[in-house]
């Protein structure tokens, strides 16, 4: 059974997608197609605030990219330099708060403690970081995209603790999109089910895939990888058989094996 992932394939030890290889443990057959592209901003501006722990109460992540946004500053000799020597120590006394497991391994790598990663999603994140800070404490540092969802900095607000947002990255849709979509459904046909990693997965694949898949779009069972991609593709209209419960392989494959059992109950 075909399964279409709308997302970059990311390797682990084993050199294969986590989710490719989840799936693949329930007998299911995953292809990865990657969406988006992304165009890193503002770094100059990101590695002088990183440059003063002192001025912040901690950091906020809420993806993978704004960690890639720091990776990239410290490429620089001198600016690894003084991240290794003294920054790195002295923002390790902060809260490094993160989403979930993908961005807490990327905090690892730069030398980190993340915090908060079993939440999920930016209202959990919210929740939870609203619960360990005190009003008007010194800001927290929040490096996100160009697309950021209003949520956690609208809790964080109405809770009287200071957000403060840099964007650092710019969301497009992947060069190859359109052309790598039209050569898997010509040469692979349907898919039993379609999987939205991102509500800009939706925005750029949707019309695509309406338009290759015809009066089969049907048959398809459509996944979303958490709540806030769900919304997304239900405002545009289509039905979300599975909506996985943290957004993890384990919990995907899980959650569409189980769509598929309901279905042939």
């Amino acid at each position: 059974m075909k399964i279409l992932l709308l997302k970059d394939p990311k390797d682990n030890d084993s050199g294969t997608d986590p989710y490719s290889k989840e799936l693949g443990l329930y007998g299911f057959e995953a292809t990865l197609i990657p969406v988006l592209s992304f165009e890193f901003i503002s770094l100059e501006s990101l590695f002088e605030k990183l440059s003063h722990p002192e001025c912040y109460g901690g950091l906020v992540f809420t993806s993978p990219r704004a960690l890639e946004a720091i990776k990239i500053c410290l490429k620089e000799n001198s600016k690894n330099e003084a991240w290794s020597k003294s920054l790195k120590q002295r923002w390790d006394t902060k809260p490094a708060y993160v989403v979930g497991k993908a961005t807490a391994s990327l905090v690892e790598e730069i030398g980190l403690t993340p915090q908060g990663e079993k939440s999920g999603n930016a209202e959990k994140l919210a929740e939870y970081i609203c619960s360990r800070e005190k009003p008007n404490s010194s800001a927290l540092l929040f490096p996100c995209g160009a697309l950021k969802r209003e949520v956690l900095p609208t809790v964080l607000r109405e809770k009287g603790i200071p957000l403060e947002s840099l964007t650092v990255y710019q969301t497009t849709q992947h060069t190859d999109l359109q052309e790598s979509l039209s050569s898997y459904f010509s040469q692979q046909g349907i898919p039993a089910s379609v999987v939205f990693f991102s509500p800009s997965g939706v925005k750029f694949c949707l019309q695509h895939i309406q338009k290759l898949s015809g009066d089969f779009i049907n048959h398809i069972k459509f996944a979303a990888i958490g709540p806030t991609t769900a919304e997304a593709m239900e405002a545009a209209g289509i039905p979300v058989s599975c909506t996985a419960e943290s957004p993890t392989p384990q919990d995907l494959a899980a959650g569409i094996q189980k769509a598929f059992h309901l279905q042939n109950c």
